[in-house]
């Protein structure tokens, strides 16, 4: 049997392939977050003339602030009351739920079709 020798890849190929595979990367990081899909929604809701005790922290908690830079309640109380939008729409989940799916069959149709290449190319010669 005559040993498999892949084809080789020219430099230029090889440099397409990683900066189309950079182009998706941070695409896939950065796309959910332009289309409002990550948890990016962050509320506020600060009392007016907060203390420390109004915002629930005790000496321990306060110290730490005290250590990061937040001398008064005030300066900290954005930061102490931010609350994240956990909500989610039926939508967003199915066309995520379609684009998986469509990946994983994309993925077996275009596997199957490289590896009849590569049985064909090792056997039928």
């Amino acid at each position: 049997m005559a040993k498999y020798i892949p084809p080789v890849q020219s430099k230029i190929g090889q440099i397409i392939d990683v900066i189309v595979l950079l182009v998706l990367a941070i695409g896939a990081l950065y796309v959910p977050l332009f289309m409002k899909l990550a948890g990016s929604d962050v509320t506020h809701v600060v009392p007016e003339n907060p203390t420390w005790e109004s915002l629930g922290q005790n000496a321990t908690m306060v110290e730490k602030w005290n250590q990061l830079g937040y001398a008064d309640a005030a300066s900290a109380a954005e930061i102490i009351t931010a609350r994240f939008d956990y909500s989610f729409s039926i939508g967003s989940l199915l066309v995520m739920i379609l684009v998986i799916v469509g990946y994983y069959f994309i993925m077996l149709k275009f596997s199957e079709k490289e590896y009849r290449d590569v049985i064909s190319e090792k056997f039928d010669g």
